[in-house]
C-alpha cells in the first residue's frame, strides 16, 4: 500500500503527546503502539517530534497502518517558513508525509494573515509533505478566514479542547455547520472527569470507569479524542474502553457541567475565545 492509498480518515481515537519529554514519550509511543494506537498526535512545539519519530520507526508498524499528526508553532507561520519548518518535522519524525497537518494556533493578534498561513498549508499538500490539513484552537471568525482561503472540504478537522467542563458549544456548532470533522484535545479534562460525581454515578450505572464515560460522551457526538497518558494500564483502557450508548437523559446530565474550565489558554497566544 502505497502513501496514497492509506486511509485518510481521522482515527477516533488516537495518542496524544503534549507535555511528554525525552524517555517518557519514547515509552508512551512505543506502548501506545504496543496495545494498538495507530494514530500519534504531536506538534512542533512539543519539543518531542524526534523521539516520536524513534520510537514509530523502532515499533515495526508499518507506515501504512498508522496516522500521524503535527501541527505547526506561530512563529512558522508566515509564507516563507511554513513549508520549511514542515520538512524539518518530517525530517525529526522519519517520515516522508505526515498524514495531518494542522495550524497549532491561529498567528497572535492576526501578526500573520490567516489567508497567508493557510495558503501555505495548502502548497504543502500539493507539494505531497502531507496528505490532509486542518486547524486547531480557531474562533469561528479565524474559521471562515480559513475557509475562504481554501474551501471547507480542505480543512480535515478542527481540533479544539473539549470535555464535559468545557463543552465549547458556540465552536462546535459553527464548525458542524460547515461539514468540518471535530477533534477534541484533553477529553478527560487531564483526569479532572473521574472525580465529578455526576460522571462517577453515570458510571456506575453502566459498570465502567468515570474515564470511559467521558470518553463515550466525546465519541457519541461525533468527536475524535486523543487523551495522552504514560502508563500502559490507562493507555490500553483508554483505547480498549467499553463502548456504552449513554441516554438523552445521561447526556443532558453531563450537559449541566460545563463551567468554561478552559485548560488550555497561553498568555499572549491563545485567540479572542468565542
Amino acid at each position: 500500500m502505497n502513501a496514497n492509498t492509506r486511509n485518510s480518515a481521522i482515527p477516533e481515537i488516537g495518542l496524544g503527546t503534549f507535555r511528554l519529554q525525552g524517555q517518557v514519550v519514547i515509552d508512551s509511543v512505543t506502548t501506545g503502539l504496543e496495545v494498538g494506537y495507530r494514530h500519534i498526535d504531536t506538534a512542533q512545539i512539543y519539543g518531542n517530534e524526534a523521539e516520536v519519530g524513534q520510537a514509530i520507526a523502532a515499533s515495526g508498524v508499518a507506515r501504512d497502518e498508522l496516522f500521524v499528526t503535527t501541527k505547526i508553532w506561530i512563529d512558522s507561520l508566515q509564507r516563507d517558513k511554513l513549508i520549511p519548518s514542515l520538512k524539518d518535522s518530517l525530517h525529526k519524525l522519519q517520515l516522508e508525509q505526515l498524514d495531518l497537518t494542522l495550524i497549532h494556533w491561529p498567528s497572535p493578534n492576526d501578526a500573520t494573515p490567516v489567508a497567508e498561513y493557510m495558503a501555505a498549508l495548502a502548497e504543502a499538500k500539493a507539494q505531497g509533505l502531507t496528505r490532509s490539513i486542518g486547524v486547531s484552537n480557531f474562533t469561528n471568525a479565524q474559521l471562515q478566514q480559513a475557509i475562504a482561503t481554501v474551501g471547507a472540504a480542505e480543512i480535515a478537522t478542527q481540533q479544539i479542547e473539549i470535555h464535559p467542563f468545557l463543552q465549547n458549544r458556540k465552536v462546535i456548532d459553527f464548525v458542524r455547520s460547515q461539514g468540518i470533522h471535530i477533534t477534541a484535545y484533553m477529553p478527560l479534562a487531564y483526569g479532572k472527569v473521574v472525580t465529578d460525581p455526576v460522571i462517577a454515578a453515570i458510571a456506575a450505572k453502566h459498570g465502567v470507569t468515570p474515564a470511559q464515560v467521558a470518553l463515550n460522551w466525546s465519541l457519541q457526538q461525533g468527536f475524535a479524542v486523543i487523551p495522552s497518558s504514560t502508563k500502559r494500564a490507562n493507555l490500553e483502557a483508554n483505547l480498549h474502553f467499553t463502548r456504552i450508548t449513554l441516554s438523552p437523559e445521561e447526556m443532558a446530565q453531563i450537559a449541566t457541567l460545563e463551567r468554561g474550565e478552559r485548560l488550555a489558554n497561553p498568555d499572549g497566544i491563545a485567540p479572542a475565545w468565542d
